[in-house]
């Protein structure tokens, strides 16, 4: 439709998305500017658009502060190691909503999906107790498992089985013409099939492990072990005062692997929710 259009309609369509964009972009624009400058000078009015005299000295002393590399190391193993794991189980159990039936199974991905309406501040007081008991406070198994077998795993679950409905049956027939038992047929038919839905889980499960904020100041205690947004966190002076272009610097490095996934991954995500939760 796009080529129909004339040049001087292309130019103010561009024209009002760029200006649109703005209110989207300054603020990343912004915190990147203001942690290359003097504290002075991130609250001059009029504002300054590009540092005057650019220093990195506020990104060396994100690393003298705090263990901040192995705290970004944490948060990059655990976001990759609840991704994988959410994609194993919303996969498995996503197929077999879809395509295993059983009593009471509408009932059971119902109950399932009630999980999404629970608040993770109602649950978070007994699974500190839970985690308590079991020795696993101040460590990171917290974060890993509540995240794949919590919300978002549900969501995840929900996606996956939404995608499995939309696949002819008749792949299922041919497969098990062939001879593929269930799990075979899930394996080598039904997961290639699903790269679409996989790569929309991946995507938002990354990101959600990513900016995870509420259990990591309950469940962790000892800065080597802290996350990125619990890190971000420590960033102050000695009254208390937050430190602006340390806490940006930091900010800045903790947004480029989000920034990064958006900008690789945006195509596979549009695509992944259009061949999912709008069919079946």
């Amino acid at each position: 439709m796009s080529r129909d259009l004339s040049p001087r309609t292309k130019l103010v369509l561009y024209g009002v998305l760029l200006v649109l964009a703005i209110p989207f972009v300054f603020p990343t624009w912004w915190m990147v500017t203001s942690s290359l400058k003097p504290v002075s000078d991130i609250f001059a009015f009029p504002p300054q658009l590009l540092p005057v005299h650019p220093r990195l000295d506020a990104y060396q002393r994100v690393f003298e502060l705090q263990p901040f590399g192995r705290q970004y190391l944490n948060s990059l193993y655990i976001a990759l190691v609840v991704t994988v794991g959410t994609l194993a189980v919303s996969a498995l159990s996503g197929y077999a909503f879809a395509r295993i039936r059983f009593r009471g199974q509408n009932v059971l991905f119902l109950v399932v999906l009630a999980g999404l309406l629970i608040p993770s501040e109602v649950t978070i007081v007994p699974l500190f107790q839970m985690f308590f008991k079991l020795g696993l406070i101040d460590t990171h198994w917290p974060l890993i498992l509540v995240p794949i077998l919590g919300a978002p795993s549900v969501l995840a679950t929900f996606i996956m089985r939404q995608f499995f409905i939309s696949l002819p049956g008749e792949l299922e027939e041919a497969a098990r013409v062939d001879g593929l038992g269930r799990f075979a047929t899930f394996w080598k038919i039904a997961l290639p099939l699903s790269r679409p839905a996989l790569g929309a889980v991946a995507i938002f499960t990354f990101l959600h492990s990513w900016n995870l904020y509420l259990e990591p100041i309950v469940f962790l205690s000892s800065p080597e072990k802290f996350t990125l947004p619990q890190a971000l966190t420590q960033f102050v002076d000695a009254y208390g005062g937050p430190m602006w272009n340390v806490q940006l610097a930091a900010a800045s490095m903790t947004a480029l692997p989000v920034l990064v996934v958006f900008v690789l991954a945006q195509k596979q995500f549009v695509e992944g929710l259009a061949h999912t939760g709008l069919k079946g």
